[in-house]
């Protein structure tokens, strides 16, 4: 199976370095090809992988998958000057935010995986969802599946749910950063330095979610068991209740969810 990166930034460099190290195709079936030679020279040092400039003929007709990772901006310049792809083969995109019906405008009725993934692949701790453009496509969803899960978990979901995705685990990330951000500066605020602040902050939160994912008790359980009545938790979360957390978790999910429509045109 021959498989060529329609753009070779980090999720694709990602992609294929986890790839090639769970052995899941020898590294002669790769190839990408990318505009920025910054982008070239990174997936090469990564995969080993020479990265051309530009889409030959040759690597197209050659291609049983053709992986899209390119910013969803940048989307109707790079796919509209493709050379004709491989009749039969499976176009797979993570490009934020396009939708199965936006691909088809220019891929046809090509056999398409959408897919959400988000940037812990690199660390192959990634969440990944996606989605079949033919239901019962089964050779598409074991792809999908196989490639992904190699990475870390992916889930099947329908399509219309991907926006949702997107704004939840896509963006998610930048939120736990965000709130380790602000932890540190919290508690340097309270006379911890700035790396045993970090350190507390990163451990907890990987403790936190290790006894979530070890079935220790549901978020909520934990939580509970957590604060004592009166107590220092009580006193912290008495704080995020007033200032609205809830709200503002809604809120942020909200506004990535409707771009991700945006985006999706």
């Amino acid at each position: 199976m021959d498989i060529l990166f329609c753009g070779a930034g980090k999720m694709a460099t990602a992609i294929a370095a986890g790839a090639l190290s769970k052995g899941l195709f020898p590294p002669e079936s790769l190839s990408a090809f990318d505009p920025s030679p910054l982008a070239r020279e990174a997936f090469t040092a990564a995969t080993g992988i020479p990265v051309l400039p530009q889409a030959t003929p040759e690597a197209m007709a050659k291609a049983d998958v053709l992986i899209l990772a390119v910013k969803p901006q940048s989307a109707q310049d790079a796919f509209s000057a493709l050379p004709p792809r491989k009749p039969g083969s499976l176009v797979l995109s993570i490009c934020a935010g396009l939708s199965l019906a936006r691909l088809r405008q220019w891929f046809g009725d090509a056999r398409m995986v959408r897919v959400m993934p988000n940037t812990p692949l690199m660390a192959g701790a990634g969440a990944s969802c996606y989605a079949l453009s033919r239901p019962d496509d089964r050779e598409a969803d074991a792809f999908a599946a196989r490639l992904l899960g190699a990475m870390g978990k992916a889930w099947r979901v329908p399509e219309e749910q991907l926006d949702a995705v997107t704004a939840l685990s896509g963006s998610g990330p930048a939120y736990f950063f965000a709130f380790i951000e602000a932890l540190t500066k919290g508690g340097q605020a309270l006379g911890l330095p700035e790396d045993l602040a970090q350190a507390l902050a990163l451990q907890t939160m990987a403790g936190a979610t290790a006894m979530l994912q070890q079935g220790k008790g549901t978020p909520e359980q934990l939580r509970v068991a957590v604060t004592s009545k009166g107590g220092t938790t009580a006193a912290a979360l008495e704080v995020m209740s007033a200032r609205g957390f809830d709200t503002l978790v809604k809120d942020l999910l909200q506004a990535a969810r409707d771009r991700s429509r945006e985006l999706g045109g």
